[in-house]
């Protein structure tokens, strides 16, 4: 169990908890929510020990295994699949320990324990963790080095889950996942056997991955059973009580300060006044929860264009001469609201530079709209934001004819209140960033609004008001999210990006989700309907032979060493001293781990002939 006891903490003189408990029993599935600010990622560093209470007290059980992402994992040379692998430290020392133990005894307590932790089924695990989270066999051999900061994230979150700490800390971990990432680990999350606790804005992993909802609100934690739309409907209801309970003390307060308005001058009355001052005094302040008020995004309104405002036939985009998509034919109008789905790296971000004409295309006819005004967001802008300057530095650069008040206008409508427009952009949360950014481009109010990613940093209130701003919005939409509450609420239209080509997805998103952890992906599924063959790659690239033959030495070593200890314990059961009635019980130990390593064997000889299997299977 988790036990928070009474803890308070503050940050600069800001008072994050004051007297907050909570008990998480052990297994649990706990999402945990609150307003950006309110002290998630702090209550994270305090389970961990890595900040010190004011006061009160946390607790887990001795010998507990605390774990989380905490940051990339370098960019080494080591290989995806041996880093984590290597996340598991228990298993990577017995396995060092197994080279070069001597003693029979010890040789025969590795490998027990080696089979208790299940070490000879690693490989496969944390290759599958590494599938889920969207890399190839290929791409799992190759160096850490070889991949951005945002996918060795993702390598970083395989090793964590692969170590299956006793309590899981995770912290916004969809934000550098795809929509196919992204519902991996909320399958993948549920099944979890050991406690986890998840800060996330993503509804559709807290309605999916958790069963409990912490939360951080007014200082205190509460815990509420359910998912995260219990949740909702739970504060929904308390805040109605709250709310009602306020109104009756407010007008009971309302109708005693009358009276004492009305009668304290007077003499005869001055008594019945001082007690109804009294009365009023005693009165309960019903403070109703701190709710976290919808800052609403104010979209300006573009006018009508006629259709279509923009048409591709034939098209053609790609990099450095390469072509991505190709044979692109289609048509947006303002009145679209157009998903982008598929497999990361298949090119949705690719489709929407060219739409938004950060990317030339390289063949075929692109036409658009002559008045046609277009906006884009996509994360990397957030970076491209002047650290130095503050939300009206920028405005009064963009729109240098502008009144201030006209700035400080637009800024709140975009819940940058006084306070943040005058704070320099390297001060500002992530969420201030992002609705900075999403205000830059609605500027010019665009007839196009192309959103790559959008609620990465915003809080389920503000993806909320997101969801609220683009319906309202007069616009043509084009959105790229791993969130399915944002693309569900606001697609009515799917394009699948996949194998180079990009055509309507006939289906819901539901059904595309099933395919997605099913185990046939979309791609495997058009693969099987239209009784293609395999596309152009080969079935086994140069990288996966040398796997495979590194997969069978390695299978092969395993066989002899566990035949070497097979044999110095049948040597060890073959001595006759053992066998005298005062050693039963040490000759019970001894056949036991004989056992064990017979198993352990009888597993590794399996694998060794698995993969020859595979190994002769394959072409030259």
């Amino acid at each position: 169990m988790l036990s928070i006891e009474n803890i308070t903490y503050s940050v600069e003189g800001r008072p994050l908890f004051e007297g907050a408990s909570a008990q998480i029993p052990a297994g649990h599935k706990v999402g945990i929510v609150g307003r950006n600010g309110t002290g998630k990622t702090t209550l994270f560093n305090l389970i961990r020990g890595q900040l010190v209470l004011e006061g009160g007290d946390i607790r887990v059980p001795a010998k507990a295994r605390i774990g989380g992402v905490a940051q990339e994992v370098p960019g080494s040379e080591v290989s995806l699949i041996d880093t984590v692998l290597a996340a598991d430290t228990e298993r990577a020392s017995l396995l060092a320990e197994s080279e070069t133990a001597t003693d029979g005894t010890r040789i025969a307590e590795i490998q027990t324990r080696l089979a208790d932790i299940d070490a000879w089924s690693a490989e496969a695990r944390a290759a599958s963790i590494l599938r889920g989270l969207g890399f190839t066999h290929a791409e799992q051999l190759m160096p850490c080095s070889a991949f951005s900061g945002g996918w060795r994230m993702r390598v970083a979150l395989a090793a964590v889950l692969f170590a299956a700490p006793d309590l899981l800390l995770l912290d916004e971990p969809t934000n550098y996942l795809d929509l196919e990432g992204a519902l991996w680990l909320e399958s993948y999350l549920g099944r979890y056997p050991h406690s986890v606790l998840v800060i996330s804005h993503d509804r559709g992993l807290l309605n999916r991955a958790v069963n409990h909802i912490l939360h951080l609100e007014d200082r205190k934690l509460t815990l509420y059973a359910g998912n995260y739309d219990a949740f909702a409907r739970t504060r929904a209801a308390r805040l109605a009580v709250a709310e009602a309970q306020g109104r009756k003390t407010e007008a009971r307060r309302a109708h005693l300060q009358s009276f004492v308005d009305r009668f304290r001058a007077k003499a005869s009355k001055a008594k019945q006044a001082q007690s109804r001052i009294k009365m009023i005094e005693k009165l309960e302040t019903i403070s109703t929860p701190q709710e976290a008020a919808l800052r609403a995004f104010t979209f300006p309104e573009p006018e009508e264009l006629s259709p279509p405002i923009v048409a591709i036939e034939g098209g053609q985009v790609g990099y450095d001469g390469k072509p991505v998509l190709s044979k692109l034919n289609l048509r947006i109008d303002q009145d679209d609201r157009i998903a982008l789905l598929g497999r990361n790296g298949e090119g949705k971000s690719t489709l929407s530079k060219l739409l938004a004409g950060k990317l030339e295309r390289m063949a075929g006819s692109l036409t658009q709209s002559s008045k046609l005004r277009i906006g884009y967001f996509a994360q990397h802008q957030l970076d491209e934001l002047r650290a130095e300057e503050t939300p009206l530095d920028h405005l009064r650069r963009l729109r240098p004819a502008e009144l201030p008040g006209k700035h400080r206008a637009r800024l709140a409508g975009f819940g940058l209140a006084a306070a943040q427009a005058e704070t320099v952009v390297g001060r500002l949360s992530g969420g201030q960033k992002a609705r900075l950014s999403l205000l830059l481009a609605t500027l010019d109010a665009p007839h196009m609004l192309i959103l790559d990613e959008p609620t990465n940093h915003l809080d389920m209130e503000s993806r909320e008001a997101l969801v609220e701003a683009l319906t309202a919005y007069s616009g043509a939409v084009i959105l790229v999210s791993h969130d399915m509450h944002l693309l569900s609420l606001v697609a009515d239209r799917l394009w699948l990006v996949r194998d180079g080509r990009v055509a309507p997805y006939e289906d819901d998103l539901e059904a595309y989700r099933r395919m997605l952890l099913s185990a046939d992906t979309p791609a495997q599924k058009a693969k099987k309907e239209e009784a293609k063959p395999e596309p152009k790659r080969k079935e086994h690239t140069r990288e996966e032979l040398m796997a495979l033959r590194a997969e069978v030495r390695k299978c092969e070593a395993r066989v002899e060493k566990l035949s070497e200890m097979r044999d110095k314990l049948a040597a060890k059961l073959a001595d006759p001293a053992l066998y005298e009635d005062t050693r039963v019980g040490e000759l019970e130990t001894w056949n036991k781990k004989y056992a064990e390593v017979m198993e352990a064997t009888e597993r590794a000889e399996a694998l060794w002939m698995t993969a020859l299997e595979k190994l002769e299977g394959a072409p030259a």
